[in-house]
């Protein structure tokens, strides 16, 4: 994410998403009643009746969109922004939707920025230099290949073996099953991506001989007792101890929902549900908070985010979208982890 302007008066900010994390961190940012402004395509006033409009062309203007609804797609990681038309050369009161993808300038304004809100745009604009993570999932018979994203981890594809028993030759195995996923992964490798193959049994080990051979750089190897997706959430929440999912925002996260499950699990020091964890921050006992981004979309916690920051308390919020973020949104959004026991 950059940052392309902001009123001194902190009224609004104008910032260029770069990549798919940044087109997420701006859903997590946005809510109704801003307003949004960016370039757009619309009919023309005068050919908007109805004789002339399917044949009208779309002419590229700057509108400025009182915001009604915000949706993020999964499929295709664009964002959609629908509302009221405030300000622009016509149309004033209609309705129009804008689209946002990477690339796409875009102009908030908003009543108050809330601390949250202004702390995930520094993040994104501090995040913007790290890598993301490939993960190839698999064992003799079936590989899974997942990217993992800053709002989460996201499957890619699946690649069957197709072996035949003692038939399955080495030469087979190279150039059917590993140069298939090597076909995968390709396009999607950036050259400080990093690469991370785990699973059970030795075929890994022996697909990043031939990744190697191939010219794939930064291949990292994880032992795993499963392969496919529960290999992947699981080292995720296991391999926390390597430097390159450490580094990770998605890591980060899990790691600290790990850590707030297990002193739950034994009695120790952490609680969840609002009212406790509220009550923890006013006496300065939170070492570290949890927040679900999804109920930041819709409430306001900066009274217990500075609570927490003003006795040096660390701050992780939690993307709804992989298995840590779904673990603490069934203890209801919010936890922490406590420096000593209340």
């Amino acid at each position: 994410m950059r940052v392309l302007g902001e009123d001194p008066k902190g009224e609004w900010v104008k910032m260029l998403p770069e990549t798919d994390e940044d087109v997420w961190h701006l859903y997590n940012v946005l809510e109704e009643g801003d307003l949004v402004t960016a370039s757009t395509t619309r009919r023309e006033e005068k050919a908007a009746d109805k004789v002339r409009a399917e044949r009208a062309e779309k002419k590229r203007m700057t509108l400025g969109v009182r915001v009604e609804k915000i949706e993020f797609s999964d499929e295709d990681l664009r964002l959609r922004v629908l509302g009221t038309i405030e300000s622009g050369p016509q149309d004033i009161g209609q309705h129009h939707t804008l689209l946002f993808e990477p690339g796409d300038p875009i102009e908030v304004s908003k009543r108050r920025w809330r601390d949250t809100q202004t702390d995930r745009i520094r993040k994104a604009v501090a995040d913007s230099g790290k890598p993301r993570i490939a993960f190839v999932s698999l064992d003799q018979d079936e590989a899974t290949i997942a990217v993992l994203r800053q709002f989460g981890l996201k499957e890619v594809a699946t690649i069957r073996s197709m072996r035949s028993g003692k038939q399955y030759e080495e030469k087979e195995r190279h150039d059917g099953y590993h140069g298939e996923i090597l076909s995968k992964i390709a396009p999607m490798l950036s050259e400080d991506m990093p690469l991370v193959l785990i699973g059970p049994g030795f075929e890994k080990e022996s697909l990043a001989d031939y990744l190697k051979k191939s010219g794939v750089g930064k291949v990292h190897v994880h032992h795993t007792g499963h392969a496919g997706m529960t290999g992947v959430n699981e080292v995720m929440k296991g391999g926390m101890g390597s430097d390159i999912l450490r580094e990770s925002a998605v890591g980060v996260e899990m790691e600290a929902v790990e850590r707030l499950m297990a002193e739950l699990g034994k009695g120790g020091r952490a609680e969840y549900g609002v009212g406790e964890v509220a009550a923890a921050a006013a006496a300065g006992a939170v070492e570290t908070l949890l927040i679900l981004d999804s109920r930041l979309r819709g409430q306001d916690f900066d009274g217990i985010v500075r609570d927490v920051e003003s006795r040096q308390g660390g701050v992780v919020v939690v993307s709804e979208r992989h298995d840590g973020g779904r673990e603490l949104a069934a203890l209801g959004g919010m936890g922490a982890i406590l420096r000593y026991k209340l």
